[in-house]
């Protein structure tokens, strides 16, 4: 099976393992990234430190008594008073500005390397893992959940390195700046503003750890809005067929409502937490003011050097410690995202070629199953014990009931999955030893539900041959019974189409998907009920203009239609799993079973 593992099988420290992993890998941005911002901490220590030199000196022009700071190296012995104020001013201008530099350079460097390396490579690395999965896979989980996987939890990693690692180096940084800076101007005052830190990064962990499960609620919350939202648009004709308008607006608002109440308890606990830390903010100055201002009446520390600088490196202290709040809630939110992530690049791909798979060149297209049996899910069998032999060039048709198997039996053949028991084998090589790539392109398919992209036509056709030329197109186009309608389009086979193809009728839709196949020009050609979706009139010009493209090919068709089922060489009929009869149309017929009672009531329902 290949669903995502259970997100609690990896422990948090294998995940944490792995993030420091990937974080390691860009070293050397992240050392860049510590450069700047040590650059930044020493320009706004010095900064500080320059304006209370200042203030010193201002204090020992107006008071002779008071004893003159030593001045930095850039200030001249010999300037007057006012040229040494005109000096330091212009050094905290010129730190001022360096400080704003590098900052800037930093955001630059953050933008580049975090949004774009990290999160770009990362969405590469899924996004090519998911190619990879088979369709066990997408079978098993909610194509909303894979896109979120995608899109949101892949800024996961980034949150981690830019929001934690980082952050708690450029904290520790700051810390230890500007607690050097003040334990060698005094470290009793240093001590003593400093007191109230251990409070300050206790309540903001603990007002982290609270607020966290609201967070997660709120997001819940809003997938289900999304969802719900999303679930609306692409089923707006029901919603109006029903007239259920006033039911879903109702239920949405519902949705809205329960955000609305849901973030109004996130804001009280914010709304308790900044007061509360801008409250240590204002005891820890009220430190400074009384216990430095004692000191400097006592002549121990200077008003500027000391206080002034201590007033400063405090709101630089007090910005890291709420920043803690930010590091542990993205902690939490990074290690919840990165197992997402991680999940589904340790998702088993169920289906790959085999490492010592070698090419066998073109395949002549002998299709035998071979006491096959498949389950979607465990002890859920589709098809059992099915054994039959396809030789090239033959055309195959699959009846039975809905449910009876028809469209697992073809899925085996391109291996978008493989047979729980028993093998398929292409020209005597079992599937599983063939490289599954080359297997795929010699494999044409028309689904039942055909899908088209955003683009336009010609592109369309030429999805699994984009280098084809404007002939090789039109051609496939031709033999689909596609060109005419084509032409008849304003833009030709420029013509964009719409999300799903829906500017198109759905048998026009099903006449571009066999133009696609049959662009490849396979070997095995399979098609699931691909005129379930025209007219009879239609299905016939196809099946006619399709002669020329079966020739050669061994072709699958899982049909319905009495017209459809004369053209085969061999019919397989399915019952709940089972290869109930095999035949042409006439031994068929000649046989009491399945085919020939269905046969019956479909003739008599075409007399009526």
């Amino acid at each position: 099976m290949s669903a995502i593992p259970d997100k609690h099988s990896q422990p948090p420290d294998h995940t944490l393992r792995r993030l420091f992993g990937i974080a390691w890998s860009y070293r050397t941005d992240c050392l860049q990234l510590l450069s700047l911002q040590l650059l930044v901490v020493f320009l706004t220590v010095s900064v500080f430190a320059l304006a209370g030199i200042a203030v010193d000196y201002l204090r020992h022009c107006v008071d002779a008594k008071v004893p003159a700071p030593s001045l930095p190296f850039f200030v001249p012995q010999e300037a007057t008073p006012t040229g040494i104020l005109a000096w330091l001013a212009g050094g905290i201008i010129v730190a001022a500005l360096l400080r704003a530099a590098f900052a800037y350079t930093f955001g630059l460097v953050s933008v580049r390397f975090l949004h774009g390396h990290i999160v770009v490579n990362l969405r590469a690395q899924v996004f090519a893992k998911l190619q990879q999965l088979s369709f066990r896979f997408f079978d098993s989980n909610a194509s909303g959940s894979i896109i979120n996987r995608v899109t949101s939890d892949a800024h996961s990693i980034r949150i981690f390195i830019e929001g934690v690692l980082l952050q708690l180096a450029i904290i520790g940084i700051t810390l230890i700046a500007c607690s050097i800076y003040m334990f060698r101007t005094d470290w009793r005052l240093t001590l003593a503003c400093l007191s109230v830190l251990p409070f300050q990064a206790w309540f903001a962990i603990r007002f982290s750890k609270k607020v966290r499960p609201a967070y997660e609620e709120n997001r819940d919350l809003m997938d289900r809005m999304v969802l719900g939202f999303s679930e609306n648009v692409q089923g707006i004709q029901v919603v109006k067929g029903f007239s259920l308008e006033p039911k879903v607006q109702t239920r949405f608002e519902g949705w809205s409502e329960d955000i609305r109440v849901q973030k109004k308890k996130i804001f009280g606990e914010i709304a308790l937490f900044w007061p509360v830390i801008d409250g240590f903010n204002r005891l820890s100055m009220a430190i400074l003011i009384g216990y430095g201002g004692w000191l400097v009446t006592r002549g121990e520390i200077t008003l500027g050097t000391g206080v002034v600088a201590f007033a400063g490196l405090l709101t630089q202290f007090a910005a890291q410690v709420t920043t803690l709040a930010t590091v542990v809630d993205n902690a939490q939110v990074s290690l919840a995202g990165a197992k997402r992530i991680f999940e589904i690049l340790d998702t088993d791909p169920g289906v790959s070629s085999a490492p010592n798979s070698q090419s066998p060149g073109r395949f002549l297209g002998e299709v035998a199953f071979e006491n096959v049996t498949f389950e979607y899910h465990d002890n859920n069998s589709v098809l059992r014990e099915v054994s039959f032999k396809a030789k090239p060039g033959q055309r195959i048709a699959i009846a039975g009931a809905t449910g009876a198997g028809k469209s697992a039996l073809l899925s085996l053949i391109p291996r978008f999955y493989d047979p729980t028991q028993g093998r398929v084998t292409l020209d005597g090589h079992d599937l599983r030893t063939l490289p599954l790539l080359e297997l795929r392109r010699q494999v044409g398919i028309v689904f039942q539900e055909n899908f088209l992209f955003s683009n336009t036509i010609a592109a369309n056709i030429a999805f699994g041959h984009p280098l084809a030329s404007q002939e090789r197109i039109e051609r496939a186009a031709k033999i689909a019974g596609a060109h005419e309608f084509i032409q008849a389009l304003p833009e030709g086979y420029n013509t964009h189409l719409g999300e799903g193809g829906v500017n198109l009728s759905g048998g026009q839709r099903q006449r571009l998907a066999i133009a696609r196949a049959l662009l490849l020009e396979p070997t095995v050609l399979l098609l699931d009920d691909p005129t379930s979706a025209i007219d009879p009139e239609t299905e016939k010009e196809i099946l006619e203009a399709m002669e020329s493209a079966m020739v050669g090919r061994t072709t699958f068709i899982v049909a319905h239609r009495l017209s459809t089922l004369r053209r085969a060489d061999l019919i397989l009929v399915l019952d709940r799993g089972r290869l109930a009869q095999c035949g042409t149309h006439e031994e068929l017929m000649q046989q009491e079973g399945h085919y020939r009672r269905a046969i019956l009531v479909q003739s008599e329902g075409a007399n009526v």
